[in-house]
């Protein structure tokens, strides 16, 4: 089977690999489309995702949906559309036992963080623990069920706020993660939902999946204590600076985009005038099913789908999606329904 794998830094191949075996507790899925991370985007670029350097070949990809081909057990049929929750959780902590995502030792699909690595989703099969697989209504769409993993992403961003009902927003960040969360806002309550971003282009996807205004960074001035909460979605220093201004006296700030593990110049001042409280958000829990749902009764949310591409076209994909004024979520096709025999 053809799949797509990286072995350095701008090194990406289309290579046959062997079919995995199938064993009891697991469940083999004929992957439809996979959509690119941003650490996806830093495997292929860099080579490292951080300090999770490509040792060896790595398959990469964690948000997919496809099909079940194979489930030893009986309990879905072949032809059943799924996506799947990408993490293998670690061990138990006191603290954090209701929080397995935060438990070390744990994997996620597409990994280097891992040794072996913890191959990945962009591949015609897949096996995957059946606890892993999540069903799809018969009204989703595979391809839009690709965002259910990023908007799972959203959704803890949006849960880590609190109560978001009659609340004012301010999403810093139009990026597919900032875009997922304008959605995520809307559906926990949000009475107001704003985006501040660099690239108008991406204020425009963020003004048709419904936000209320945009601010342009750098030339528009973004309202001092307007907001209740500001999801901070970019992990840019510039990004969470605007954040701890924007928030209101005793506000919340979520920081949902990831940030380099090193000292940024970040002014943490508002934080403690304002008595600002400031979390962060990592990956998500169990908001994949909420995330399905959503997708099944909205499907413009499928906007936030810009590209598509075939496996042959990886490096193409890779550099649409690194460019944020084009493109938002770029998606590599596997396999279409009629392709995988649905």
């Amino acid at each position: 089977m053809d799949a797509v794998v990286i072995r350095g830094r701008q090194d990406v191949t289309v290579e046959e690999v062997r079919v995995p075996p199938c064993a009891p507790g697991q469940v083999r899925l004929r992957v439809g489309y996979v959509g690119i991370c941003g650490s996806d985007l830093h495997y292929y670029f860099d080579g490292a995702n951080g300090a999770f350097v490509v040792t060896e070949p790595l398959v990469p990809g964690h948000e997919l949906a496809g099909w079940v081909e194979h489930d030893p057990s009986g309990t879905w049929p072949p032809g059943t559309p799924v996506t799947v929750h990408p993490a293998r959780f670690g061990t138990s902590l006191p603290g954090i036992a209701q929080a397995p995502h935060l438990w070390p030792g744990g994997s996620y699909l597409g990994s280097a963080s891992t040794t072996p690595h913890t191959q990945g989703a962009m591949v015609d099969d897949l096996v995957v623990d059946a606890a892993m697989v999540r069903v799809l209504p018969d009204t989703l769409p595979v391809r839009r069920a690709t965002l259910a993993e990023p908007l799972a992403v959203a959704l803890h961003g949006v849960g880590r706020a609190g109560d978001l009902q009659g609340a004012r927003v301010l999403v810093c960040g139009a990026g597919p993660i900032g875009l997922l969360a304008v959605v995520a806002a809307r559906a926990r309550g949000a009475a107001v939902v704003d985006v501040s971003d660099l690239l108008p282009e991406a204020l425009d996807r963020a003004a048709a999946l419904g936000a209320d205004r945009t601010w342009r960074a750098g030339s528009d001035d973004v309202p001092v204590e307007a907001y209740d909460v500001v999801l901070e979605c970019s992990g840019a220093a510039a990004a969470v600076n605007t954040a701890v201004c924007a928030v209101r006296r005793r506000g919340v700030v979520v920081q949902i985009g990831m940030l380099p593990n090193e000292p940024r110049p970040i002014n943490l001042a508002p934080v403690v005038a304002k008595e600002v409280t400031l979390t962060g958000a990592f990956r998500f829990l169990d908001e994949m099913e909420e995330a399905i749902a959503l997708l099944d009764a909205q499907p413009g949310v499928e906007s936030v789908i810009t590209h598509e591409f075939a496996p042959s076209n990886a490096e193409a994909a890779f550099e649409t999606a690194r460019d944020s004024a084009s493109s938002a979520k770029v998606i590599v096709a596997m396999a279409s329904a009629r392709e995988a025999g649905q």
